[in-house]
C-alpha cells in the first residue's frame, strides 16, 4: 500500500485507536474530566512549534490512564486535558509508550515513544521510534493489587513531527504524576 498525505491520518488513527478514544475531526471533545489521576495527579510542560501551550494540570483538571503495552512490553501512559488560552484553547492528549518499564520499578533513561494528539482536530505529532525521548520514573508506588501511582519526567531532544502534515512541536520536558493499572485490559 502506498501512503499518501490523505491516507496517513486514517492510518495513524487505526494504529492508535485500540488504546485511545476517537479523535477525528467529527469526534466530540469531552466536556468533563473524570478524577482518574488521583489527588496527586499532575502534568506540566511548555509546548512550542505548531501548537503553543503551557500545560499545568492538577488533580481533576485532566484524565490519565495507564496500562500494560501489548505482549507485556512495558506500559502505555495517557494524559489528556484542555490547554491554551481562549480563543486557542484545545484538548491535547499525550501518549507515552515506555517498553522498558517494569511493574513497581523506578528507572532512568527509558527510551519512550511519544504521540501528542490535538483531539477533535485530528492532528497527530510523534516520535518515529524511541531514539529521541526518554523517561525517568521517580516513583512507582503500589496502591492496590494492580493499581500504581506513577510519576516521572519525559525528556525529548528532538521535535515531534506532524504525522499528517509538515509541522512539528517540541518541549524540553514533560513532568507527570498519575495512575497505572498493570492488569491487562
Amino acid at each position: 500500500m502506498q501512503l499518501t498525505a490523505r491516507k496517513l491520518p486514517a492510518l495513524a488513527l487505526a494504529c492508535l485507536s485500540p488504546c485511545l478514544p476517537a479523535c477525528t475531526d467529527s469526534a466530540p471533545v469531552a466536556a468533563e474530566t473524570p478524577p482518574s489521576c488521583g489527588p496527586e495527579g499532575a502534568v506540566t510542560a511548555e509546548i512550542y512549534g505548531e501548537l503553543r501551550a503551557s500545560i499545568d494540570w492538577g488533580a481533576g483538571d485532566f484524565e490519565c490512564e495507564g496500562m500494560p503495552r501489548p505482549a507485556g512490553e512495558g506500559a502505555r501512559l495517557r494524559f489528556a486535558g484542555m490547554a491554551g488560552e481562549a480563543p486557542d484553547r484545545r484538548r491535547l492528549a499525550f501518549i507515552l509508550g515506555v517498553p522498558g518499564l517494569r511493574q513497581g520499578e523506578t528507572a532512568n533513561e527509558l527510551p519512550t515513544n511519544v504521540t501528542v494528539i490535538e483531539e477533535g482536530a485530528g492532528r497527530f505529532f510523534g516520535t518515529r521510534g524511541a531514539s529521541s525521548c526518554w523517561t525517568d520514573i521517580g516513583a512507582h508506588e503500589n496502591l492496590s493489587a494492580s493499581d500504581y501511582r506513577i510519576s516521572g519526567i519525559l525528556y525529548c531532544v528532538a521535535p515531534l513531527a506532524g504525522l499528517n502534515g509538515n509541522s512539528s512541536i517540541s518541549f524540553a520536558e514533560l513532568e507527570f504524576s498519575g495512575r497505572l493499572n498493570w492488569e491487562s485490559p
